[in-house]
């Protein structure tokens, strides 16, 4: 009777080398952030020519915010290509690793080189809000000292102000009829009238609306100061109002518009980091694949 001996497969060693090459992955991070650095300069120039603070000139807010969108999807192409295949090239060579092993390999330094990269970007950005929201803060307490100290001044100088908002409202609400003053109206009394119309102006316009008593009394006012009669001085009451009522509509229709571009944007640019993510993932296992191919025979 033969007895026949069977040997156990004995598994391969553990190799000692790392999988992860860092120097690799920094490099292609630092490649990938250079890059990104050089086409945003390019597209603030190419941003900054394309629109203007002239009325029908220069591109519109949501065309802007498209061709930003794709600029963004542009750079994060380009700049995760180099990064991952300069990361693929300077990797460290595995030795006796299965094809598909170093295919995931390749793919995820790739990968890690893209996240590095972009938190990098995320920080650069940070910081340069931070900056903005810091400068902001101490323009803020300068302008809020600058109004206390004003402030004792009296609400008659704060009328007569260009910058007051209402200010021109006011004016258009005390147009003498033929540039002539009512001769039983004292022209003294002309700064006391404008103040109080303009806080009841101001406080409709923060308000939103203005009550039925306000409009009649700033309609007699408007009438014994200008000499007018009272449907005419009820009339520029309600053209004032429909002026505010204009500009507000105004407004909500520009910040329904950047909010729209905002979205746009903000969309677009997380396809354009996953476009990113992906790019420097296949350029990694491209660029891994090519070193591999160019490695010398010892033969």
């Amino acid at each position: 009777m033969t007895i026949v001996a069977t040997s156990a497969p004995v598994a391969a060693p553990e190799s000692s080398q790392s999988a992860i090459s860092w120097g690799a992955i920094l490099a292609g991070a630092a490649a990938a952030s250079a890059a990104s650095l050089c086409l945003f300069v390019l597209g603030s120039g190419l941003g900054f020519a394309a629109v203007s603070p002239w009325s029908n000139a220069g591109v519109a807010a949501g065309t802007f915010a498209v061709s930003a969108a794709i600029w963004l999807v542009i750079v994060q192409w380009l700049a995760s290509a180099l990064g991952g295949y300069v990361t693929g090239r300077l990797r460290t060579r595995w030795v006796g690793v299965h094809t598909d092993e170093v295919f995931f390999r390749d793919t995820a330094h790739g990968f890690l080189a893209w996240c590095v990269s972009t938190l990098i970007a995320a920080l650069l950005v940070g910081s340069a809000v931070v900056g903005t929201v810091s400068t902001g803060v101490q323009a803020t307490t300068s302008v809020l000292s600058g109004a206390a100290q004003g402030a004792s001044q009296g609400a008659a100088q704060a009328a007569g102000n260009i910058s007051d908002p209402s200010g021109y409202l006011v004016d258009t609400l005390f147009r003498p009829v033929s540039d002539q003053l009512p001769p039983t109206t004292p022209a003294t009394n002309q700064g006391d009238v404008r103040t109080e119309a303009g806080r009841i102006v101001a406080t409709s316009i923060a308000n939103g609306e203005m009550t039925d008593a306000d409009k009649a009394y700033l309609a007699q006012l408007i009438a014994a100061r200008t000499g007018i009669p009272a449907a005419d001085a009820e009339k520029r009451v309600n053209d004032m109002l429909a002026q505010v009522e204009a500009a507000k509509t105004k407004a909500k229709e520009a910040a329904d518009a950047a909010r729209k571009a905002a979205t746009t944007t903000m969309l677009l640019g997380f396809v354009a980091l996953l476009i990113g993510a992906f790019i420097a993932a296949v350029s990694a296992a491209l660029a891994g694949k090519l070193r591999d191919e160019d490695v010398p025979s010892t033969t």
